[in-house]
């Protein structure tokens, strides 16, 4: 199932977030985040009302990091993410965190944005993650 794309017209420049309950699988809402020119309280909102069992599945477009800050780097440690804290301009990110983990998310990719690797003229590779989510049973 594509929870969000440019087809369904629902994600944009920043941080693209698609939240899933963790019990069922059912799509409960999808956002998108400018970093540059949005602004960061809707961003810090919208992480403070996760509840508890929640996953959150999160992806980068053009540049993640712009307006980050201390309050959303720990909501998204909060919920798993081992790279939030090192996000830069353009660099790639994909991750799927949970409210209420225990660890560290397995489900987080990274790429730093570097002229010297990058992929594409002044854009790292783009990432792409597989993988199970367990259920939340309890």
């Amino acid at each position: 199932m594509v929870l969000m794309s440019s087809v369904k017209n629902n994600i944009g420049r920043g941080l693209n977030i698609a939240l899933v309950n963790g019990a069922n699988g059912q799509l409960l809402k999808v956002d998108t985040f400018d970093m540059c020119s949005g602004d960061i309280n809707k961003l810090d909102t919208f992480l403070q009302e996760i509840k508890h069992g929640t996953i959150a599945l999160t992806a980068s477009y053009n540049d993640p990091a712009a307006k980050m800050n201390d309050k959303v780097w720990a909501h998204f440690i909060e919920l798993g993410s081992s790279h939030v804290s090192r996000l830069g301009f353009r660099d790639s990110w994909v991750f799927l965190g949970a409210k209420g983990l225990k660890n560290k998310s397995p489900f987080e990719e990274y790429i730093k944005n570097s002229k010297t690797t990058n992929k594409y003229d002044g854009w790292p590779e783009l990432l792409e993650m597989e993988g199970c989510a367990p259920r939340k049973t309890d």
